[in-house]
């Protein structure tokens, strides 16, 4: 099982498209087989001091190790399925 928290300011229209694309994103690869946990850093100022996020949008890969940050948006759908070592193709065989 794969979990993730997105690290984003409020709930702003870019807020909201960011959680949509990294839904369909993580669907589309893991079928299922993972946890996303959002967190606004305005509501819980003191969950993103205590994981060290300076900047929004922040997505972490928790689990399984090691720990991936990607810093920013999520423009490109293969660069981060890359960076999280995962492919369209692995997702399919979960």
């Amino acid at each position: 099982m794969y979990e993730f928290k997105l690290y984003l300011v409020g709930c702003i229209p870019k807020s909201v498209e960011v959680i949509e694309e990294l839904v369909k994103l993580l669907e589309d690869a893991l079928d299922g087989h993972y946890d996303l946990e959002v967190i606004d850093i305005i509501e819980s100022p003191e969950l993103a001091e205590k994981d060290r996020i300076w900047a929004t949008p922040t997505l972490v890969k928790a689990a399984p190790p090691p720990e991936i940050r990607i810093v920013g948006g999520l423009p490109n759908k293969d660069r981060v399925l890359s960076a999280f070592g995962l492919t369209a193709e692995k997702g399919a065989e979960k």
